[in-house]
């Protein structure tokens, strides 16, 4: 894994130790000592900076992080198509997609990066932990703001299937434009009165017994937008932990995951101009086989 970056501003902190220490405030002093002890900070030019190093603003320094005890996710991401510009990821549920919190190695990211050995990859979106399905990477530096670009001007058709309960009342296929800001909660978001930004077209694709399989395609990218929309409707996706209940944190069921699927995503290559369609051979675990209404 490479190195963190933090840009140093102008201030009166007499020691690096004491600015890290103020602006990473969840991260303990005696921490960034330790680092600092082992070599695992350095400034922009290479030089190992000590606990005793004074501080010297207007430029960069570099870290490594370690997370102590992180735990193994027991379950593998597959590469489902890779070029010299792109790969295509089909992620299992648990496994985050960039290192945060208490997650570095146990990501897909980082565990590309040691399985192929290619430093320069950079997810070109990501999706909630909790979710499965497809991730797109680029491998090119000199390429990649072509493909963020496919996500920031909405040229990707992105398809998600999501197990939740079954409302007869509902007329689908229908859209939900809502405008969603954050909960009071850090981890949260919730729908608001104002101008809607956020649009999710849902329609329903087979009813089994008390539940539906959904299609749900997202024209905006909001956080947790899916799962806002759906349970705002009273369709609360099956094994979500956090809409409507919010499940205590470190409660973590392998068994029932959420029920929320990236099934494929389709654009144009900026770069050779050809039609990419990319599908996730996952399926749902928590959807019953008996009972089937067509």
């Amino acid at each position: 894994m490479g190195p963190s970056c933090v840009g140093l501003p102008a201030g009166s902190w007499p020691l690096t130790l004491d600015f890290l220490a103020e602006r990473f405030k969840a991260i303990p002093r005696s921490v960034w000592h330790q680092r600092m002890r082992q070599g695992d900070v350095v400034d922009e030019h290479g030089v190992q900076l000590t606990p005793d190093s004074a501080y010297q603003g207007h430029q960069r320094l570099y870290y490594y992080r370690v997370v102590p005890d992180e735990p193994r996710i027991p379950f593998d991401e597959h590469i489902v198509f890779q070029d010299e510009q792109l790969i295509v990821v089909d992620k299992p549920h648990f496994l985050p997609v960039m290192p945060s919190g208490g997650y570095l190695n146990e990501t897909v990211l980082v565990r590309l990066k040691q399985k192929l050995g290619i430093d320069t990859l950079v997810p070109v979106h990501r999706i909630d932990r909790d979710t499965a399905g497809l991730v797109m990477f680029s491998v090119q530096p000199d390429t990649r703001a072509a493909y963020h670009a496919l996500f920031s001007q909405r040229s990707v058709k992105k398809t998600y299937e999501a197990i939740a309960p079954w409302r007869g009342d509902l007329t689908l296929p229908m859209t939900r434009a809502s405008r969603i800001v954050e909960a009071g909660h850090f981890m949260l978001q919730h729908e608001v009165s104002g101008a809607p930004n956020a649009l999710t077209h849902i329609d329903v694709l087979e009813v089994r017994g008390d539940l539906a399989r959904y299609q749900l395609r997202p024209v905006t990218g909001k956080r947790h937008q899916l799962r806002v929309h759906m349970a705002a409707l009273g369709l609360p996706i099956l094994g979500d932990g956090l809409y409507p209940t919010l499940t205590p944190e470190g409660q973590v069921d392998y068994a029932h995951p959420l029920q929320l699927l990236a099934k494929s995503i389709e654009f144009t290559d900026p770069i050779n101009g050809r039609c990419r369609h990319f599908k996730s051979e996952r399926t749902h675990s928590d959807w019953p086989d008996n009972n089937v209404q067509e």
